[in-house]
């Protein structure tokens, strides 16, 4: 079994899609045999990748729930809110221009 650094380097390292799917199930697999933060980050930035953002929300949401002093998962999960929240907003929807409270 190859080490947890060499499979996130390689994710780190590749855009190919097809890589990508194959990491993620490496990475499936050996978080089902036990939570590894930096796992965790690394399936999330693959997420993020693919632009499954929600997925991605999720495993640093619960990176901060084991270290809540992450600070890749804070600054990346702060990112991600922030992309959705102006990939959402449609101005033209309504008069409304300025920040609507309810995405804050």
């Amino acid at each position: 079994m190859r080490e947890v650094a060499e499979i996130i380097r390689e994710a780190e390292s590749t855009e190919d899609k097809e890589r990508l799917e194959q990491l993620l199930d490496e990475i499936n697999t050996r978080l089902d045999q036990g939570v590894e933060v930096s796992l965790l980050l690394c399936r999330a930035a693959i997420f993020t990748k693919f632009q499954q953002y929600g997925k991605a929300m999720n495993d640093y949401s619960k990176v901060l729930e084991i270290d809540p002093d992450s600070k890749q998962a804070t600054t990346q999960l702060d990112l991600l809110k922030t992309i959705l929240r102006y990939t959402n907003t449609d101005i033209y929807a309504s008069p409304n221009t300025n920040m609507d409270p309810w995405l804050e």
